[in-house]
């Protein structure tokens, strides 16, 4: 039987799951339903019912991998199955297997010279329950800009909040030389000391969680900004009527504003103006950022404008090409279970060289066996 290099690597990875069903009863092999869903999923299989009906048009695919020899669970099967899955057990078998992509993906060229990692978080907004009182699904993913992978993710706690799922999930990924950022909500001292404990260094925005700080930042490059004394980097975008233009400026003096905040190992900040006019109106909006490495003004345009690729990149394309936001798993640990496989089925399609869109790669994976086995290698 053939062995897709990418296929074999994630249920190596995954063999490590604790199987929660009793062993005597078992009749469909954990390897066989990761598989099963995550190649349907690939497919555009969106539930376990239109997973199920993919297996069962698609068995002699998945015989070249696996003997599926009682054939394709039932959809009921596969949700109970996916309800009992220990959800942090599934996430660390998922970054295990991310890091070694990671890995294979190299550093890449960045203005930044460092790898990027943001983080951020989203919320599946069917996923909740009104009936049993539970919020919907809300995940903190943390995203490798350079390599376009999703490295991990944590659930946020109910009657809980970001702050404290980013330290959990920092402590998991391995930051060594890496630049992280992340939104003002992370923007917490605890936060950027973890980062640079773990050798990673940090890149926050800074904003009204952060009064004394702000303050500080906006009077500081008001000053500077009158008098021209810190160099300007320029950018201009444009389209469908927008133009906005980003002018980025860094001070890399600061011991001042560390003796004030007291910051992990602050060196740098900086400010990012962007004038946006659309039909003729223009507008102005400055944010704030604080970094633990010298940065210049090119590598802060680099690392700002990667961090928003999380939302259009991953955020974006998992709502729009995956459904996320229209998923209507609800129960027990299944919906972040399915939100995994969501982010490993990203990372296949995304790594494929084909230069058409992620929606039609997808299409074209349930259209031809094939290329799917090519994502599935690494080869498409």
């Amino acid at each position: 039987m053939a062995s897709p290099t990418r296929a074999v690597s994630f249920l190596e990875q995954f063999s490590a799951l604790n199987d929660p069903r009793q062993a005597a009863k078992v009749l469909y092999p954990l390897d066989e339903v990761l598989l099963l869903v995550l190649c349907a999923v690939l497919s555009g299989a969106d539930d376990f019912v239109e997973i199920a009906g993919w297996g069962g048009m698609r068995l002699d695919f998945l015989r070249r991998f696996r003997p599926f020899a009682r054939g394709i669970p039932s959809h009921d099967t596969l949700n109970d199955i996916f309800n009992m899955l220990d959800p942090g057990q599934f996430q660390s078998c998922f970054m295990a297997w991310a890091a070694g992509l990671r890995a294979a993906a190299g550093a890449g060229e960045d203005p930044v010279g460092q790898d990027l990692i943001a983080l951020d978080g989203k919320t599946s907004r069917r996923s909740g329950d009104r009936r049993k009182g539970r919020g919907p699904l809300h995940l903190v993913s943390a995203w490798a800009s350079r390599q376009r992978l999703v490295l991990g993710q944590e659930a946020v706690a109910e009657a809980s909040n970001e702050i404290v799922a980013i330290p959990a999930l920092l402590e998991k990924l391995a930051l060594q030389g890496a630049l992280v950022t992340i939104d003002a909500i992370g923007c917490q001292h605890a936060i950027a000391e973890a980062i640079r404990e773990a050798g990673g260094d940090y890149l926050l925005a800074v904003k009204s969680n952060q009064p004394a700080l702000l303050d500080d930042l906006k009077l500081f490059f008001e000053d500077a900004y009158e008098r021209d004394r810190l160099e300007c980097f320029e950018t201009t975008d444009g389209d469908h009527g927008r133009i906005e233009v980003r002018r980025h400026r860094v001070c890399n003096d600061v011991q001042w504003l560390r003796e004030r905040h007291r910051w992990k190992d602050l060196n740098s900040i900086a400010m990012v103006e962007a004038s946006r006019e659309i039909d003729g109106k223009t507008t102005l909006s400055r944010r704030f950022y604080i970094s633990s490495t010298q940065l210049d003004t090119k590598g802060v345009a680099a690392a700002v404008r990667s961090h928003w690729t999380i939302e259009n990149q991953l955020h974006w394309t998992l709502d729009v090409v995956f459904h996320d936001d229209l998923s209507r798993l609800r129960s027990e640990n299944g919906p972040q279970n399915m939100a995994t496989i969501r982010h490993a089925a990203l990372n296949l399609v995304k790594q494929a060289k084909d230069k058409a869109s992620l929606k039609v790669r997808r299409k074209k994976a349930a259209w031809s066996v094939d290329y799917l086995e090519a994502i599935l290698r690494g080869s498409a």
